[in-house]
C-alpha cells in the first residue's frame, strides 16, 4: 500500500470517528444546540484540520516521492501549506454559507430544536456531491490543462460581483429556482411534520418542509462549490489537498453554523474580503506561467496564504470597527 493510500485511509477512519463523536454532542434529536457547545465542536473541528496539517508537514517529502508529476518538490512544508491555505480558504467561504442557511431555515420556519439533524443531512449530501464535483474537475484539469485559465476568468468575474453586489439584492429560497422544481415534481406538504421528512396524509405520502430545506441546503452548498473548488485548485493541484480541505471546512460548517447564526450578519464587509482573495487567485491562475518563471512554489504558497489571512481578517475587523464607529441597527431597533 502506497502512502498516499496509507493516507487517504487514515483520513477516513479519522473523519468516521469524528463524525461518531460529533453525532453524539451535537446531533442529538430535538435538542437546542447552545453557544458553548458549539464553540467546543468549532474547536474540534479546526484543531482536527490543524493536525491534519501537521500530519502532511511530517509525510509531505515522502508523499513527493510518490508522486513526481505533482506540484511537490520534495519540501516538507509546500505540501501542508497549500492545505492550510486550501483550508482556509474554504473556511472563510463557509462563513458566507452560514448567511445564506440562515435565511433558508428562517424562510421555511424551522425550529431551533431541529437544526442540528436537517445541517447534518444537508451536508453530508452537500459532501457527496462535492466528492463528485472534484473528482470530476480535476480529471478535466488532468486531460485539458487549459481549463485551469477558465476557472481563473470565473473567479475573476465571481469575485468582481461579489465586491458590487447590491445589498439589497438579498437571496430568498422560496423564489429559487430549486424550490420551485422541487414543488413541481414532489407533493409537498407546508409544514415540519414534527420533525419528520415524509409523512402520510389522506393515504399520500407528502414531503415536509424539514425535507426541503436539506435539499436547499446541499444544492446551495454546491452552488458554492462553484467558487470554492476552482478557488483551491488555483492554491494546489494535488487531489489530496482538494478533497481534504473541502471535507474539513464542510464537516466543521455546521458547528460553525451555531457559532456565528447571531453574528454573521455583523460582519457586513466580509464578502469584500473574500471577493479581493477570489480576484487574487483568479489572477494568479491566469499568470501561473510567468509567475513561475520568477517565484518559487513555496514563496507562491506563503504569499496566497499571507493574502487570504490579511483579506479575511482585515474584512472582519473592519466590518467591526465600522460598525462601532456608526449606530448599530440593534441599537436603532432598540430607540423605536
Amino acid at each position: 500500500m502506497s502512502t498516499h493510500q496509507v493516507v487517504y485511509l487514515i483520513f477516513g477512519i479519522v473523519l468516521a470517528i469524528a463524525l461518531a463523536f460529533d453525532l453524539g454532542l451535537l446531533s442529538q434529536k430535538n435538542k437546542v444546540v447552545t453557544i458553548r457547545q458549539a464553540l467546543y465542536q468549532t474547536l474540534f473541528w479546526v484543531g482536527l484540520a490543524l493536525a491534519f496539517f501537521v500530519f502532511l508537514w511530517i509525510e509531505g517529502p515522502m508523499l513527493a516521492s510518490e508522486n513526481p508529476t505533482a506540484t511537490i518538490t520534495g519540501s516538507s512544508s509546500q505540501l501542508a501549506l497549500e492545505f492550510l491555505s486550501a483550508y482556509l480558504m474554504e473556511w472563510s467561504l463557509s462563513i458566507d454559507n452560514i448567511f445564506v442557511f440562515i435565511l433558508i431555515f428562517t424562510a421555511f420556519a424551522v425550529k431551533p430544536k431541529h437544526y442540528p439533524r436537517v445541517l447534518l443531512i444537508g451536508i453530508l449530501m452537500a459532501i457527496l456531491f462535492r466528492i463528485i464535483f472534484i473528482t470530476v474537475g480535476v480529471a478535466l484539469v488532468a486531460k485539458f490543462e487549459w481549463i485551469l485559465y477558465v476557472f481563473g476568468v470565473f473567479l475573476l468575474y465571481t469575485g468582481y460581483k461579489m465586491f458590487t453586489a447590491n445589498e439589497d439584492e438579498e437571496f430568498n429560497p422560496q423564489e429559487s429556482k430549486i424550490y420551485r422544481f422541487l414543488t413541481k415534481i414532489l407533493p409537498l406538504a407546508n409544514h415540519d411534520g414534527h420533525g419528520k421528512y415524509v409523512i402520510k396524509e389522506n393515504g399520500k405520502s407528502l414531503y415536509t418542509s424539514l425535507f426541503v430545506v436539506v435539499i436547499l441546503l446541499a444544492a446551495i452548498d454546491l452552488v458554492f462549490a462553484l467558487d470554492s473548488i476552482p478557488a483551491v485548485m488555483g492554491i494546489s493541484k494535488d487531489p489530496l489537498v482538494i478533497y481534504t480541505s473541502n471535507i474539513f471546512a464542510v464537516l466543521g460548517l455546521r458547528s460553525l453554523f451555531f457559532l456565528l447564526r447571531g453574528a454573521v450578519s455583523k460582519f457586513d464587509y466580509l464578502q469584500q474580503g473574500i471577493a479581493i482573495v477570489l480576484i487574487f487567485i483568479g489572477a494568479k491562475m491566469l499568470a501561473e506561467h510567468y509567475i513561475n518563471e520568477w517565484v518559487d512554489k513555496n514563496t507562491q504558497i506563503v504569499i496566497s496564504l499571507g493574502v487570504i489571512l490579511v483579506c479575511i481578517t482585515g474584512s472582519v475587523f473592519y466590518s467591526i470597527f465600522m460598525k462601532k464607529k456608526g449606530t448599530p441597527a440593534d441599537a436603532e431597533d432598540d430607540s423605536q
